[in-house]
């Protein structure tokens, strides 16, 4: 590792692990056990598994290192087929043990070997678990506000004014940003490059510069006239889709979707209650010019086509994106695109397991761009691919319209 890397590698460790811990701060020890759904996992389970990654990707190739028993690599392995078995994700929500005390103190543990191997350990992976741990501050968020949703009683999580974590001003801050008028922005497409500039393989281990694998190749591609939105659709603009039968009327669904509609019964999207939206910071009024937010893609493609446009392509959005010009494209809510998540031309995945971050995750699922308000800052990015099945709506998810432009 370079000198003067060590000292900025170090700072971003100490942050971000920091950071994982302070989310749960004011939260109740039954709250770190709470698994809403099946896709969804307890805090406590993501604190574990953050710690888990840096230790069987990492720590456990070091002399001397002793990692945790080995039953916790049972209990907080994902996904990894390669590294071996691992417990249901559905059933993540019954493991009341280990205690949250020895997560911690594992954590504590993991903390300070990767402080003392620093300079020993490949930057590439490093930044790899920083950016994967980042990733899991999100899901954590979001896991839990579906999780308190399900509650009679409402709680909030982070109530607003209290404590250091405070989501829900973050939203309003960027929503609060947004252009004050609505237009469209013309782009003349053409052939476009897209995707990071570095390389055909994993991360490069440098944070400016980092990228997962599957946003490379950079790759040529042809895009014909369009305009994009400078705003994302309002509350205000989705509840007139509402108001004319926009959830009865099959025929602005995909054929998927309309029998998703019918199966779980939406009416409207998947935190509004009323005239009021449940949040992190519980119930709140809901503010008609800000983004709505927590949509499916098959709620965000039958508004699209309601208002007589449709979703940008994940090309469209970047190159709008690029010049820095496009309003609300990160901070405030992941952006639904038209493009199914696929492979890049050229995509190669890393040799080992993890090659099984991203790859085997490219069908059934749509892309989103941006961020969002529960994104931490500095980890996004322009070419970050994001991506969800289309009836997901639990993430912080949002539309943006592009329309053709006559030549």
């Amino acid at each position: 590792m370079a000198p003067c890397a060590a000292p900025a590698l170090l700072t971003r460790l100490r942050q971000i692990r920091q950071a994982s811990e302070a989310l749960i701060e004011g939260l109740e020890p039954e709250d770190l056990c709470l698994q809403g759904m099946a896709d969804a996992s307890p805090a406590k389970w993501h604190l574990g598994h953050t710690s888990w990654f840096f230790e069987e990707f990492l720590l456990g190739q070091r002399p001397g290192y002793e990692p945790a028993e080995s039953r916790w690599r049972y209990l907080f392995n994902s996904y990894y087929e390669a590294v071996g078995e691992r417990h249901p994700r559905p059933q993540r929500g019954l493991l009341t043990r280990p205690p949250i005390a020895e997560v911690l103190a594992w954590r504590q543990r993991v903390t300070a070997a990767l402080e003392q191997e620093l300079e020993h350990l490949d930057p590439t992976l490093v930044e790899l678990g920083l950016q994967h741990e980042q990733q899991h501050q999100e899901l954590l968020l979001m896991d839990l506000l579906d999780g308190f949703s399900r509650n009679p009683l409402e709680p909030a999580a982070y109530p607003a004014g209290a404590g250091a974590v405070q989501p829900e001003a973050t939203y309003e801050r960027s929503a609060a940003a947004a252009p004050a008028s609505p237009s469209w922005m013309e782009v003349a497409g053409g052939l476009v490059e897209i995707g990071h500039p570095g390389g055909t393989g994993g991360p490069d281990g440098l944070q400016g510069s980092f990228h997962f694998d599957n946003e490379a190749p950079r790759h040529r591609i042809w895009l014909e006239p369009y305009a994009i939105a400078n705003q994302l659709v309002s509350n205000a603009e989705f509840a007139d889709f509402i108001a004319d039968g926009g959830y009865s009327r099959p025929e602005l669904w995909m054929s998927e979707g309309w029998a998703v509609v019918q199966q779980r019964g939406w009416q409207a999207p998947r935190y509004w209650r009323g005239a009021w939206e449940f949040t992190l910071a519980g119930r709140r009024p809901r503010q008609p010019q800000a983004p709505v937010r927590h949509l499916s893609w098959f709620e965000a493609d039958a508004y699209a086509r309601w208002a007589g446009a449709r979703l940008p392509s994940e090309a469209e959005w970047e190159l709008a994106a690029a010049g820095g010009a496009l309003p609300q494209a990160n901070g405030c809510l992941w952006q639904w695109t038209g493009s199914p998540y696929r492979p890049y031309p050229g995509f190669a995945p890393a040799a080992g397991a993890v090659g099984e971050y991203n790859g085997k995750f490219m069908t059934s699922q749509f892309v989103l761009r941006g961020s969002c308000f529960l994104t931490p800052t500095g980890h996004e990015r322009l070419t970050y691919r994001n991506f969800y099945p289309p009836a997901s709506r639990w993430m912080a998810s949002g539309v943006r319209l592009v329309r053709e432009v006559q030549r």
